[in-house]
């Protein structure tokens, strides 16, 4: 009797544990699932934030850019004028000079047809 009994709670032991090793596969089933939802939704929630972050970006990049070019046209513009007006100044310098050059040169050439013309009387 004490053999029937014992076989009798091996048995019942037995089915426990395997009740209780299915339940444990089920569970730990369930809960990988739940985990791979989560990061799913995670990552998705973080691509969201990084496709708006980078848009952002990219926004206040061309407005930079924008700024940028428009003041490197304004300072190319005052560069161009300033160039002009000193190329004005130059050359007007130049044409002084070339004047007061040839004024010389005539006065040069005149003394020495006055001495050549001595010379020959």
């Amino acid at each position: 009797m004490k053999t029937q009994f014992f076989l009798k709670f091996a048995l019942v032991i037995a089915a426990a544990l395997l009740a209780l090793t299915a339940f444990s596969y089920g569970q730990a089933g369930t809960d990988v699932k739940k985990a791979a939802d989560d990061t799913g939704k995670a990552t998705d929630t973080a691509a969201k934030k990084t496709g708006h972050a980078t848009k952002t970006a990219a926004v206040k990049t061309g407005k930079a850019t924008g700024t940028a070019a428009k003041d490197t046209g304004k300072a190319t513009k005052t560069a161009a004028k300033d160039t002009g007006k000193a190329t004005e100044k130059g050359a007007e310098k130049t044409g002084d000079a070339t004047k007061t050059a040839a004024k010389d040169t005539g006065k040069g050439v005149k003394k020495g047809a006055e001495k050549t013309a001595d010379t020959v009387k």
